[in-house]
């Protein structure tokens, strides 16, 4: 056996202890959801039985005999995470706006303890017909909808196709315009079909932890305890598949012609450190929507409720009552 030879036997075998090592240690199968709702669905969280799906909800705040928001405050604010997040990016907007609102959230599917659509459709028809069944299932004619990166393009699609039912939006960072971004390393994977078998075998925690620290304008705030819940929670059954399908639907750019014809008064809310949307599309909400306010925020990235959610959520406030919504 020559030189060479020893140096490439060599050089596999410590590539393929490599891979073993990293194999074990990125080992991570699904969890069932009873497995993760003690840590992440304790009171007020409840579960809503919805097209085949148990939808993690929350709904708190003040509201009226009727069940909406409370004589004075106005209708309900329902509130739209994004990709791979859940109900929980909201808490800080909850408690603020909650003292003189009813306010809504609750996981999407394919997303949080909610779980994958049981026919695998994860079209953004889908997404808007099934946040239309939430409002019908909760008696809730009339709502304000809030949505950051998907949940904005959802919320504005569905103010689109029911503008009776959607007085107001709140767009937080909201998808719907091609943007050149840098994706987290987790989304750009998951539009790889090669790497499915592995997506949703596989996930080092050490990935997840980046990709958060990816949409943070500051990704010194991203604490252990914040990994913790993007972790867990993409480990929820069925979760990880759900992303590989939401990203082969083939939608990820709306029409603007949908955009310009939103008459419901519309604040945008964006981060300038936004690197997943930068901020030129907040721009361009703010141009074509022809009702609208907007606010940057310097210091922020993609997810304003979550790095700042006082300040941002005052804003959101001061914009309703502007509107007397």
């Amino acid at each position: 056996m020559n030189l060479v030879t020893r140096v490439v036997l060599v050089l596999a075998a410590v590539l393929a202890v490599a891979f073993g090592v990293f194999v074990v240690t990125a080992w991570a199968p699904d969890r069932p959801v009873d497995e993760l709702r003690e840590r992440w669905a304790p009171e007020p969280s409840r579960f809503l039985e919805i097209d085949g799906m148990s939808v993690h909800l929350r709904d708190e705040g003040l509201r009226d005999n009727a069940g909406n928001g409370s004589a004075d405050s106005g209708p309900p604010i329902v509130l739209l995470h994004g990709t791979s997040d859940s109900l929980h990016t909201w808490n800080g907007w909850a408690e603020v706006l909650g003292r003189d609102r009813r306010v809504i959230r609750f996981d999407m599917p394919g997303f949080g303890l909610t779980g994958p659509f049981p026919h695998d459709d994860y079209r953004i028809e889908r997404y808007v017909e099934f946040v239309l069944t939430v409002l019908d299932e909760l008696d809730v004619d009339k709502a304000v909808l809030g949505g950051n990166s998907l949940g904005g393009r959802i919320a504005w699609e569905a103010a689109h196709a029911a503008p009776e039912r959607v007085p107001a939006l709140v767009l937080v960072a909201s998808a719907g315009y091609p943007a050149d971004s840098s994706m987290p390393i987790g989304f750009r994977m998951a539009q790889i079909p090669l790497f499915e078998p592995l997506m949703t075998r596989m996930l080092p925690r050490s990935m997840i932890r980046a990709s958060v620290r990816d949409v943070y304008g500051d990704p010194d705030q991203v604490t252990p305890e914040l990994v913790d819940r993007y972790y867990e929670l993409t480990l929820r059954e069925g979760n990880r598949a759900a992303l590989v399908r939401r990203f082969a639907a083939d939608d990820m750019e709306g029409d603007p012609e949908r955009i310009r014809g939103l008459e419901q008064p519309a604040l945008v809310l964006w981060g300038a450190r936004d690197r997943l949307l930068p901020p030129e599309a907040a721009g361009r909400f703010h141009e074509d929507l022809p009702n609208s306010e907007m606010t940057l925020y310097e210091d922020l990235g993609h997810v304003p409720q979550e790095e700042a959610p006082t300040r941002t959520a005052n804003r959101v406030r001061d914009f309703l009552s502007d509107k007397e919504l």
